[in-house]
C-alpha cells in the first residue's frame, strides 16, 4: 500500500505494544480491566484521529482513505481486536447512518462514536430468524404517533455493555417477506429491554438474548424509511462481512510459528509443514479478496456476491488455519515462558474460529448469495 501505510502500520503496532498488555485476547473476558483496556484505547485512536480514520472530517474523522482504514482494521484484528466492540460502530453503524440517517440522527450518534465513547449492538437474529432473517417476528405496532416494539433477539453481541442497539423489526407484512422490516435506534438503558447473557465457549459477554416488552419508539428512531429497511440490511451486510479483516490475524499467527518453535521447526512432520504453507496463501488470497471488495464498495459497486465470496474464503480459513496452528501448539513446550503469549493467542483463535461459519450470515447463505450472483452474471 505505500510508504504512508507502512508509517501508519508502525504507528499503531508502537500504541498497541505501550497500552496494551502483553497477554490481552480481547475485551470481552472475566476480568472487567479488558473492557477498560479496550475502551481506553478507544480514546487514545480518537485522540490521535486514528479510530474513524477514513470518516469525513465533519462527522468526526480524520478524512483519510478507505485504504488506511484497512491498515487499521488489519492492525487491530491482528492483535486481538483491542478496540473492543467499537469496530461495529467504525465499520457499518456509523457509515450507515451517515448513508440513511436525517442531520439529527447524524448529530446525535456519529460524534459519540467518534470520539471511542459508545458501544452498539446489533438487534438482528432471532431463535427462528437467523440466516433467513427476513423471517423475524419481533414486531412494531402503532401506537399513537410512534410504535410499540415486542419480541426476542438471540446472539446479540455486547448487549450486556452496549449503549446503542441497531434494531430491526417488522411494521407491515407486504407480499415479500423482505417487505415491512424498519430500522430503530434504540437506546439500551430503557426498562422496556431485557438482556440475558448466553455462556459460551467463546467467553462470557459476546452473546446475549434480548427481550422487548412494549419498548416505545418515535419517529425520530427511525433509520431511513418506515418499512423499506431491508435495503439498509443489505448495505449494514457488505459493510459488516468486509470490516473483519480476520486474515490479518490468522496471517500473524502463521508467521511467528517458526520463530516460536526454533530449532525444532524443522523437526516438524513435512505434512504439517506444508498445511502450514497452504494456510499462509490462503491468508494472501483472503487478503487480496478483502481489498478487491473495498475497491469495488469504495466506487458503490460492490455486489452480495463479492462479499459472500469473501465471507466464504475468510471464513473458511479460521478454522483451516486454527486447526493447522493448533497442530503446530501441540509440538511448543508449556514451559517455555516464550511461548506463552502463543500458546494462549492459538487457543484463543480456535475457539472464535468455532463459531465464524455461523456469524453474520452462515457459510452456506453465503454460498447461496454467491451462486445467485453467478448464475444471474452467466444470463
Amino acid at each position: 500500500m505505500g510508504p504512508k501505510a507502512d508509517q501508519l502500520r508502525t504507528e499503531l503496532r508502537e500504541l498497541v505494544k505501550e497500552h496494551v498488555p502483553e497477554h490481552f485476547l480481547g475485551a470481552f473476558t472475566d476480568d472487567p480491566a479488558d473492557l477498560e483496556t479496550a475502551q481506553n484505547f478507544c480514546r487514545i485512536l480518537a485522540e490521535r484521529d486514528l479510530l474513524c480514520l477514513a470518516w469525513p472530517k465533519e462527522f468526526g474523522g480524520g478524512g483519510a482513505s478507505v485504504w488506511e482504514q484497512t491498515v487499521v482494521r488489519e492492525e487491530m484484528w491482528a492483535h486481538h481486536e483491542p478496540r473492543g466492540a467499537q469496530y461495529m460502530g467504525v465499520n457499518w453503524v456509523g457509515p450507515i447512518i451517515m448513508r440513511h440517517g436525517t442531520p439529527e440522527q447524524q448529530r446525535k450518534h456519529l460524534p459519540p462514536i467518534a470520539r471511542g465513547e459508545v458501544i452498539w449492538c446489533q438487534g438482528f437474529s432471532e431463535p427462528e430468524a437467523g440466516s433467513d432473517l427476513a423471517s423475524l417476528r419481533t414486531t412494531a405496532r402503532r401506537d399513537g404517533d410512534g410504535w410499540l416494539v415486542s419480541g426476542q433477539k438471540i446472539w446479540t453481541s455486547y448487549a450486556t455493555m452496549a449503549q446503542w442497539c441497531f434494531l430491526l423489526a417488522r411494521t407491515s407484512r407486504g407480499e415479500r417477506k423482505q417487505q415491512g422490516l424498519t430500522i430503530f435506534l434504540v437506546p439500551m438503558d430503557d426498562p422496556a429491554i431485557q438482556v440475558r447473557p448466553i455462556r459460551a465457549m467463546l467467553g462470557p459477554h459476546h452473546l446475549n438474548e434480548v427481550f422487548f416488552d412494549d419498548l416505545r419508539v418515535t419517529e425520530a428512531d427511525v433509520l431511513g424509511k418506515v418499512g423499506e429497511g431491508w435495503s439498509i440490511v443489505q448495505d449494514v451486510l457488505a459493510f459488516e462481512r468486509v470490516g473483519i479483516a480476520r486474515y490479518a490475524r490468522c496471517e500473524r499467527l502463521l508467521a511467528a510459528a517458526p520463530t516460536v518453535l526454533g530449532d525444532r521447526w524443522d523437526d516438524l512432520p513435512a505434512e504439517l509443514r506444508t498445511r502450514w504453507m497452504r494456510m499462509l496463501t490462503h491468508c494472501r488470497r483472503a487478503r487480496l479478496m478483502a481489498y478487491r471488495v473495498i475497491s469495488l464498495q469504495a466506487g458503490g459497486q460492490v455486489q452480495p456476491g463479492d462479499a459472500a465470496a469473501y465471507r466464504i474464503a475468510v471464513t473458511k480459513l479460521d478454522q483451516d488455519s486454527a486447526e493447522v496452528l493448533m497442530d503446530i501448539a501441540a509440538e511448543v513446550s508449556h514451559d517455555d515462558p516464550g511461548a506463552k503469549w502463543f500458546l494462549g493467542e492459538v487457543e484463543d483463535h480456535w475457539r472464535y474460529s468455532q463459531a465464524s461459519t455461523v456469524s453474520s450470515g452462515s457459510i452456506e447463505m453465503q454460498r447461496i448469495l454467491l451462486s445467485r450472483s453467478m448464475l444471474a452474471g452467466a444470463k
